[in-house]
């Protein structure tokens, strides 16, 4: 099974996905759409079971500024977090995104 990619582009879906976090755990990443090392990441992100929700830097910055003051981590691209009781377990950037990590942490 794939990931299924979710965008995550109004601030709205920002706080329901906050909430399911207290329900079970979820992923989300920014992506850089200009960045050769996002698409990689984002390509081997395709191997996670269940959804990840990409917010795309270069149509949602504010929404992207709004995460990083929400979630305590400095923007960076791309980047990666898996979220859960409203607060990142994981978190890892560039080649250091892990999907085989974030599959175990999403109960996959």
């Amino acid at each position: 099974m794939a990931a299924n990619l979710v965008s995550l582009d109004s601030s709205a879906k920002l706080d329901a996905l906050f909430e399911e976090s207290f329900l079970h755990p979820v992923a989300l990443v920014k992506h850089s759409n200009s960045c050769g090392i996002s698409a990689d990441v984002l390509y081997q992100l395709g191997d996670v079971e269940g959804d990840i929700h990409v917010l795309r830097i270069q149509e949602n910055r504010p929404l992207s500024a709004e995460l990083a003051e929400r979630i305590g981590h400095r923007h960076q691209s791309p980047q990666a977090f898996v979220i859960k009781d409203g607060k990142a377990v994981y978190h890892a950037t560039h080649y250091a995104i892990d999907p085989a990590k974030i599959s175990q942490l999403l109960g996959f």
